[in-house]
Parts: C-alpha cells; sequence; structure tokens
C-alpha cells in the first residue's frame, strides 16, 4: 500500500472523482448505490462479432449471479496473429520500462538481472497488433458490457502479457504480479473484463482462479478495509472452497468476469501464460500511465 501511494496521489491529481470510487467503491452500500444509476443499455448490431454463438442476454444473466461467465473463444486466425505478434515484439518485465526482453528470452533475462522476472507486459504496444484491436472492437462485448454496466460502458483497458515460469520468485515478486493472494479490483465503480488465453493453460501454467458470488457479497471487515488482497485460506473459509473455480483452457479460451469479486493468478510453473485482457468500465480512463502501471516514475 505505501509503495502504491505515490501512484494513487498521482491519480487522484488526474481525476479527482478516483477519490471518491478509491474510498467508498469496496462498501458494498455504496457500491449498490452507483449500481442503480446505471443508465439504459443501447441495442447494437452485433452481426460482425468474433462470438456468434453466444448470446449477450445469457452471459449477462451468469455475470449478475456468479461474477464469471465461461464460453467465449477466439477465432483460430485471430489467437494465431495475437500469439505471433507477442513472440515477436518486446515486452517489459516485471512493469520494468527500462527491461525490455523477448519471450524465449525469459530465462536469459532472469539470469542476466539476478532477479526472478515473472511478468512481460506490453503495455500500449498491444494497440499495435491488429487482431487485438479486433478484440477489443467487438460489438457483442461491448453490448454484454452495456447490459451489464449500463449505457455508460466503455472500454476502458486493453492489456496483453506474459506469466512466465519462475523458481526465485518473492513474495513481493508475487504480490507485484497479483499471484500471492486472492483480491479485487477497485479500478472504477463498475467494470467488467474479458480474458483469453492465447495458448493453452492447464494446471502448470499458472491458471487464473475466481470466487463465484463474491462480486455481491462481501463480509464486513473484506469492506471496511484499505487492503483488496486476503489469503487463500480466509477466502476459502468465508466464502466456501466450493465457490473457487480454477480456469484453464484451450488455446483461445475466453472468459467474462465482474473484477469486484475476489480473484487472483497462479504462478506459472513450468509453461508461461499468454494472456488478452479487454476491461469495460463506465468512468473516464487515466491517461497519466498505461493501465497497469503499478508504480509512478
Amino acid at each position: 500500500m505505501i509503495k502504491r501511494l505515490p501512484t494513487h496521489i498521482a491519480d487522484i491529481r488526474e481525476n479527482p472523482r478516483w477519490l471518491p470510487m478509491f474510498a467508498l467503491g469496496r462498501v458494498m452500500l455504496f457500491r449498490n448505490l452507483a449500481w442503480r444509476l446505471t443508465g439504459p443499455p443501447r441495442q447494437l448490431n452485433v452481426a460482425a462479432t468474433l462470438f456468434p454463438e453466444v448470446d449477450a442476454d445469457d452471459v449477462t444473466v451468469r455475470l449478475r449471479k456468479d461474477g464469471l461467465f465461461q464460453g467465449l473463444k477466439l477465432p483460430a486466425v485471430i489467437r494465431s496473429d495475437i500469439a505471433v505478434f507477442a513472440r515477436s515484439t518486446p515486452c517489459f518485465g516485471n512493469f520494468d520500462r527500462k527491461l525490455e526482453l523477448l519471450a524465449q528470452d525469459h530465462r536469459a533475462a532472469e539470469f542476466a538481472t539476478g532477479k526472478a522476472i515473472l511478468t512481460g507486459h506490453f503495455f500500449e504496444r498491444v494497440l499495435q497488433c491488429q487482431a487485438a484491436r479486433r478484440v477489443q472492437q467487438d460489438p457483442l462485448l461491448l453490448q454484454i458490457a452495456q447490459n451489464y454496466l449500463g449505457g455508460e460502458a466503455r472500454v476502458t483497458a486493453t492489456r496483453l502479457w506474459w506469466s512466465f515460469p519462475s523458481e526465485s520468485a518473492s513474495d513481493y515478486d508475487l504480490h507485484l504480479a497479483s499471484q500471492n493472494r486472492f483480491h479485487f479490483d477497485l479500478d472504477d465503480w463498475r467494470m467488467v473484463k474479458y480474458f483469453f488465453y492465447i495458448e493453452a493453460v492447464d494446471q502448470d501454467a499458472g491458471p487464473h482462479r475466481y470466487v463465484l458470488g463474491s462480486h455481491r457479497r462481501r463480509i464486513l471487515r473484506h469492506q471496511f478495509t484499505l487492503l483488496v488482497g486476503q489469503p487463500a485460506e480466509e477466502i476459502e473459509r468465508i466464502y466456501g472452497r466450493e465457490a473457487i473455480v480454477t480456469l484453464t483452457g484451450a488455446e483461445g479460451f475466453g472468459f467474462a468476469e465482474d473484477p469486484f469479486g475476489f480473484h487472483t493468478g497462479t504462478l506459472a510453473k513450468s509453461v508461461p501464460r499468454l494472456v488478452l485482457e479487454v476491461s469495460f468500465g463506465v468512468s473516464e480512463k487515466l491517461h497519466r500511465r498505461f493501465h497497469g502501471e503499478p508504480v509512478v516514475h
């Protein structure tokens, strides 16, 4: 929290409306009041969608109930183009713009720097990938966001990143990579995120985990705290082990989630994980830093 304080202060200076959301958005009373302010969704023409087999209303119902919908799949050509881009374009290790590397050079970069490199983010470079931009602009994804969030829904972030296996990761490294404990996102009053596994993800590739229903029910101790992260043991005890879903899937597998629900990444054990994320929210996005950069330089 202390390490992120300069980032939070700069965010507030850029957009003062971020402060009440950051202070009150974790409290269900205020969050539910904000949800009542949603405008009606627009009805879009979704004929050109990449996901013709998906019904927007079905996804909306599942998101409202569980906070999670599984059943999206990228077309093979889109997935392949993103994979080629990610393997041929340098990413930034551990969110550090001074640490550029190609995915296949990950082990050499760890050896050269003498530290664990758990992630490789592309930041704004993802927007150079036409296939990723096609996913970002998909009308069905926008329609689902409109249905779920209201008429104010808009794209707020597009991210592409690697999660790398590492044998020397410290607890802080895992924390920076969001892989050490369940947490909820507090970037907006209302959000929905779409995640796509560009390459197959099994138990050894660092699968995403989500706590079903935790986006709409939260014990008081998890509301009146500045900490968004909680240990897995406490999450299991309070919300139930049966509510925790581990998301594995073949290449192109995708899912939608309400990121206010508790979720976490996990450490890749033997093979890297490549994920495309498209986020929708209702507030003006910050322009000072690319979404996902945790530190002000």
